[in-house]
């Protein structure tokens, strides 16, 4: 064999071995690459359904749990209470019924709730006009909220937005809508799953 076959037979050789080794290295750099476009453990857990036992609520009581990093308040209404809820003149909430705030649309009425659920209460704790979160104020008549006029609910200490007990805003502060109802279901009568639709669950 002369010198030019050997040559030739021996680049063609070392242009595959260069080619094997070199699609090598893109493979082996682009899995890490492809696998940085995956959202992190971190952002799915961020994003993910939260089970609240609510068993141990007690009525008149709330739960504060974290859902993609926003407090969501739980509320267990006694039958009293949602009874005041409906006789709250329409006219002194600014969207009494719900249409310009943001809620899933199998929640509805005053309460606010999922159909045959009236009692509780679920609702994301900030305030719609800059995002503080409301104290839970269940007092009725609380002399610094105004007194008879009050009949519990949840109160800004920001700017002092007031809401009902079905998280709808009062007229005349400055919230500009109701605080919104995340997506929620029941895994069962005792856990509830926020970030899960109930058309789905």
């Amino acid at each position: 064999m002369s010198n030019d076959g050997v040559n030739q037979s021996r680049r063609k050789f070392l242009l595959g071995a260069t080619g094997v080794v070199g699609g090598a290295g893109v493979v082996g750099a682009a899995i890490p690459f492809v696998a940085s476009w995956q959202p992190s453990a971190k952002a799915k857990a961020a994003g993910a359904p939260v089970r609240v036992n609510i068993s141990k609520l007690e009525v008149g009581a709330r739960l504060v749990v974290e859902w993609r990093g926003k407090p969501v308040y739980i509320v267990r209404r006694t039958a009293e209470t949602l009874a005041v809820i409906d006789q709250i003149e329409a006219d002194s909430l600014k969207d009494a019924n719900s249409e310009s705030s943001s809620q899933p649309s199998y929640v509805s009425g005053s309460a606010r709730a999922l159909a045959g659920r009236d009692e509780i209460l679920v609702l994301v704790g900030l305030c719609t006009h800059l995002g503080c979160a409301p104290m839970y104020r269940p007092d009725v008549g609380a002399a610094d909220l105004g007194g008879d006029s009050w009949l519990g609910g949840f109160f800004c200490p920001c700017h002092g937005s007031k809401f009902d007990l079905s998280g709808r805003v009062f007229d005349g502060v400055p919230a500009p809508t109701n605080l919104e109802v995340p997506p929620h279901s029941y895994e069962s009568d005792d856990v509830l799953i926020i970030g899960i639709d109930s058309e789905m669950a």
